[in-house]
């Protein structure tokens, strides 16, 4: 692995993978199997939080229960699944991948999807060998990516975390990169509206060109 620049830890739905539409399809499907009414793509991206149950909590008004949640869960990935497949990359995403490789730049890909599904996806869009690592979810917890950011950080063996910049579309990226004290740069394209990105305390960008130029910044 090259020893020199920034290093960027990418995201991959809602971040390289624009799969928002999918996301909302997924999840409709799954509030239909409760009986809940469909959500709108903003008040999803107002709504949305990770743990996972925590956003249902806000919608629902109370956490499901353990038959709900199972249901739920079941029928998102069910559903999820079959859309990411038509899913293409964020625009621009396959470029700026190739261009920083090219420039002898590191980046890997951590994602809270899960690995076996992950791995199969990232090397269909043919970016796979752009990342020195790419690590999806392994077990089954709903927590966040915090923890994963750690083992993701030792796998990576010796690139300091003052060299490292998230890139992501969730509150919850920035919180994993500060867990390692590394910074991070959030992208609207995703999950979360601009406002509840805006509340995690680091840049918000509207590009992955844009995401790219300010981690630099914040490397230098």
């Amino acid at each position: 692995m090259v020893k020199r620049g920034t290093h960027l830890v990418w995201d991959w739905n809602g971040t390289l993978l624009d799969d928002i539409d999918a996301v909302i399809g997924a999840t409709n499907a799954a509030f239909e199997e409760i009986g809940l009414e469909p959500i709108t793509l903003a008040r999803y991206r107002e709504l949305y939080c990770v743990p996972v149950p925590q956003f249902y909590e806000r919608l629902m008004g109370r956490l499901p229960t353990e038959a709900e949640w199972l249901v739920m869960d079941e029928a998102f990935h069910r559903h999820y699944w079959v859309r990411a497949e038509v899913c293409g990359l964020a625009a621009g995403a396959a470029e700026l991948l190739a261009s920083r490789q090219a420039a002898g730049l590191t980046q890997s890909l951590l994602s809270l999807a899960p690995h076996d599904l992950l791995v199969p996806i990232v090397r269909r869009h043919g970016i796979e060998e752009r990342f020195v690592r790419v690590d999806g979810r392994t077990d089954t917890s709903t927590a966040g990516k915090a923890e994963h950011m750690v083992r993701h950080l030792v796998a990576l063996e010796g690139v300091p975390a003052e060299r490292i910049v998230v890139i992501g579309d969730a509150a919850d990226d920035a919180v994993a990169a500060r867990h390692v004290g590394a910074k991070a740069v959030l992208y609207t394209g995703g999950s979360h509206s601009r406002a509840s990105l805006e509340k995690a305390g680091v840049p918000v960008v509207d590009s992955l060109e844009e995401a790219v130029a300010v981690a630099e910044e914040l490397a230098a």
